[in-house]
């Protein structure tokens, strides 16, 4: 089994922040909400204003002919009275304007406006700028009604049409009014649609959190339980989704309905594959303890031959001796396997301070007995870093570390021990200048029986639970090991917690009780 932990596999275009896609859910449902009220709004208010509009524009075209054709409600009793060219007629409206001409050069009227006369109100007519008087005359003479701006007197409404005694009138009625009450139509409904949305928004945004919550529970009940380490060990999946997120009526029960009986199945596998590993380490615990007796036996009469005062024959001497060897290495197999039973167990570990910076001396002193072709350095700090732990633990796990350097490096690879502190753990680093190890073991150099293949030259046999060993107390211990590995440079790093305990010899006085030194 693979130490390296799992890793969140990214999705491969995430979506950018900006497209509805990657929104949450209760974003989009109150997005959709807001645009369709938008829509639903603009659509009564546009139908509204244009209704609004049509209507005073009937109403005033209605005007407009009743301006333009004064005399039309006066019956047949007898002729239209004479057009008066200096006065309005009676009834012309104040701000219209009135022009009546018999060619564009001679033009008669103008603005009405309302003046005081002996303290009564009359009309009578102001001349308009010859801009325009210009853009009045332009007007065609069809009886049609035309909107047109003019300059310096605003927007007008006007109609051009012939009089019964062959004269052109122009009538044209102010569309300030209008214009106005539709404007004021429009801001009024913009803002109380604006005002609308805004109400809904807020009101949506809350229904549908309230809707959803069941869902958001539903998905905090998968969060916890894929947060769980499911891989190893005994794993209780005490996690459901509540009973009344579980309804079958509604499509989040069936969703967490379908989810709890997802976690029932998985933690009946999780059950059975954890009763299976217990029966494995069970047997071989057993197995491994068992062995140590008959292997003991073997190695002593294999000892007990060679020391017979009988001349033994070359040849049953060097089988004994090779009987002897193999059941040393058995032996370790078998120790090594009853370790990590042990481990996997749970067994308690010794918990006394351990000097890191005495520990990382002693053992590459050893280390330097063993393989006087390899230079050795030590990187220690000033002071000793101290954790609480098994001394004899942690020094099988620098003691495989630099065995493993030692047997897949070639003589002459420089191997270095260093030991760092942080503010919370301790740091062990065991890096060599060998040639590295293939990228397609990286990833399962910490299984057990893990070989590295010919690309590391090898002087020894290799049981493959060395650095299993590391990964498994290291563990023990609270703490992680690493790896780290290219042609020239390979780094192992373990990480413990870190303890401070009272009565530590400093390195410097450690380096000085050995001798020889190390190199």
């Amino acid at each position: 089994m693979s130490s390296s932990p799992p890793t969140e596999t990214a999705p491969a275009h995430p979506a950018r922040w900006r497209s509805p896609a990657g929104w949450p859910l209760r974003t989009r449902i109150v997005a959709i909400i807001i645009g369709l009220l938008t829509v639903l709004g603009l659509a009564v208010g546009g139908t509204a204003y244009f209704f609004l509009r049509n209507t005073l524009y009937t109403q005033l075209d209605a005007r407009l002919d009743a301006t333009g054709n004064p005399f039309h409600n006066r019956g047949t009793g007898g002729p239209p009275p004479a057009f008066d060219q200096q006065r309005p007629f009676g009834g012309a409206e104040p701000g219209s304007i009135i022009v009546t001409y018999v060619r564009p050069s001679v033009v008669y009227g103008g603005l009405v406006v309302t003046v005081e006369n002996d303290g009564f109100a009359e009309t009578e007519y102001e001349t308009l700028s010859d801009a325009a008087t210009a853009q009045l005359t332009a007007i065609p003479v069809d009886g049609a009604k035309t909107d047109l701006t003019l300059d310096g007197y605003g927007s007008f409404r006007a109609i051009a049409l012939t009089t019964a005694d062959g004269r052109t009138r122009v009538v044209a009625l102010s569309l300030e009014n209008t214009n106005f009450t539709l404007l004021r139509v429009a801001l009024v409904t913009g803002g109380a649609v604006l005002i609308a949305l805004g109400i809904a928004g807020w009101a949506g945004a809350l229904i549908v959190r309230r809707t959803l919550a069941p869902l958001d529970r539903v998905a905090a009940t998968a969060t916890r339980v894929s947060e769980l380490r499911l891989d190893r060990g005994e794993v209780q999946l005490a996690q459901r989704v509540p009973d009344r997120d579980t309804d079958p009526r509604t499509e989040v029960g069936q969703v967490g309905a379908a989810l709890n009986q997802m976690l029932d199945h998985v933690g009946n596998a999780l059950e059975a594959r954890h009763a299976s590993e217990m029966q494995v380490r069970q047997f071989v615990a057993d197995a491994s303890h068992e062995l140590r007796t008959p292997l003991a036996a073997i190695r002593g009469y294999a000892e007990l031959s060679r020391r017979s005062r009988a001349p033994v024959p070359g040849e049953i001497a060097h089988v004994l001796g090779r009987v002897e060897s193999e059941a040393k290495r058995m032996t370790g197999l078998v120790e090594d396997l009853l370790l990590l039973a042990r481990l996997d167990a749970g067994r308690p570990l010794a918990h006394d301070p351990v000097d890191l910076s005495m520990l990382v001396v002693d053992t590459v002193s050893d280390a330097h007995a063993t393989g006087p072709g390899h230079v050795w350095q030590l990187d220690l700090p000033e002071e000793p870093v101290v954790v609480i732990g098994d001394g004899a633990r942690l020094h099988q796990v620098l003691a495989n570390l630099l065995a493993n350097a030692r047997t897949h490096t070639p003589e002459g690879t420089t191997v270095t021990v260093g030991v760092a502190s942080t503010d919370d753990s301790a740091v062990l680093r065991v890096t060599d200048a060998g040639p590295g190890i293939p990228e397609d073991l990286q990833p399962h150099i910490f299984e057990r029986f893990a070989r590295g293949d010919s690309s590391r030259s090898r002087a020894a046999g290799s049981t493959g639970l060395g650095l299993s060993i590391v990964e498994a107390v290291a563990t023990a211990h609270g703490g992680r090991v690493s790896m780290e590995s290219r042609p020239g440079r390979t780094v192992f790093t373990v990480t413990l917690p870190l303890g401070s305990p009272k009565g530590v010899v400093p390195t410097a006085e450690q380096l000085a009780r050995i001798a020889p030194p190390a190199r």
